[in-house]
């Protein structure tokens, strides 16, 4: 008994066809099996549609994921500060949730805003740094601005109380 290679395909023995000792032997000149490479470019169409169809997946799950989570910045927070007539050094902490803020969808972020006064003609940097609330303490934000309040009270540099020593 003749055992056959698992990836030939042999179509039924027509009409025409010898049967010798009974065997069954095909016509001459006929191929009737798939080659090697007829197989291997089958798998490559194949492997190439299903990684396509995959590639495609991730990529929708992916949007789905940045839908779902609100888009956090922290250029809100700064606005806050520039919005103020004087500014006073320190370091300041808070939630963007607050209702004054940008409500609850964002109760999730804390933030931290660092007040520096960088020059003695109140002139301040405003550094703002966004955080989840829970878990991790990665960075979602990180902006810094440079503010002129001439209405607020002296700073390090101007001999007032502040942060000395930076």
């Amino acid at each position: 008994m003749k055992i056959l290679p698992s990836f030939v395909c042999y179509r039924p023995v027509r009409a025409g066809a010898s049967r010798r000792n009974g065997a069954t032997t095909l016509l001459a000149g006929r191929s009737e099996a798939f080659s090697l490479l007829e197989v291997m470019v089958a798998i490559a169409l194949f492997c190439t549609a299903a990684f396509a169809i995959l590639c495609l997946i991730s990529s929708s799950l992916g949007n789905v994921r940045r839908l779902q989570r609100p888009l956090v910045d922290a250029g809100p927070v700064l606005a806050r500060y520039a919005a103020t007539n004087s500014l006073v050094e320190g370091t300041y902490r808070g939630n963007l949730g607050d209702p004054e803020l940008l409500g609850k969808a964002y109760s999730d972020y804390n933030y931290e805003v660092e007040i520096v006064e960088v020059a003695s003609n109140k002139l301040f940097s405003v550094e703002c740094v966004v955080q989840p609330s829970y878990g991790s303490r990665e960075i979602i934000s990180d902006m810094t601005t440079i503010l002129y309040k001439p209405q607020s009270p002296a700073g390090s540099l101007d001999g007032g109380i502040g942060m000395k020593g930076r």
